[in-house]
């Protein structure tokens, strides 16, 4: 018999999922609540539309749930593994929209606030969003990785499958086609020049 898990407690992810496999459903439950808004959020910028980023989000969870139960804890982290899931499963999102035409597909809904000053953050937040999406694949995931999922670069390579001078490689190049995409734009977005 299990113990089961105390939400009151400070418990890592990788506990959370042997528990989980376990029998511990409230340590899924908690587990969920961690990962999934993350794991949405990296998906969104990937893929540029929120609804498809909520399918990859729940098909990954649920091939973590069947890894629950051979889950060894010290072998690899869950978040790490589940970015990895979630990568490749945008990757084959994207392949499969190029064989359909980008033409084909809508931009993502607006989902700003009506405020003024909100107005001038959605704008700046929509040049950057759309900057990003302009960024090669794996630019565009390096960058997402590190610089709004704030990953270290070690994890960011376990997840991309790639070295870390890569990883570096990848973001380096990112942020400099971000700066190009957007220096033109500074007046247009309220930003004084100095």
């Amino acid at each position: 018999m299990t113990m089961p898990f105390d939400a009151n407690t400070d418990v890592s992810n990788e506990a959370l999922l042997v528990a989980f496999g376990n029998g511990d459903r409230v340590a899924a439950r908690e587990l969920t609540m961690r990962l999934t808004p993350r794991i949405v959020g990296f998906a969104t910028r990937i893929l540029g539309d929120r609804a498809e980023a909520e399918d990859v989000a729940q098909d990954a969870m649920m091939r973590l749930w069947k890894v629950a139960g051979e889950w060894r804890q010290g072998e690899a982290k869950v978040t790490t593994w589940l970015y990895r899931v979630v990568s490749n499963l945008c990757t084959d999102r994207l392949r499969r929209r190029r064989s359909v035409g980008l033409d084909t597909i809508s931009d993502p809904p607006d989902d700003t606030p009506s405020a003024e000053a909100g107005m001038v953050q959605s704008q700046r937040n929509s040049a950057l969003n759309d900057a990003v999406l302009n960024l090669p694949e794996r630019q565009r995931q390096a960058v997402v990785l590190r610089h709004i999922e704030d990953m270290a670069n070690p994890e960011i390579a376990e997840v991309m499958n790639i070295s870390v001078e890569a990883v570096e490689s990848l973001t380096a190049r990112g942020k400099r086609a971000l700066v190009t995409a957007l220096a033109g734009r500074r007046g247009e977005l309220g930003y004084e020049d100095d």
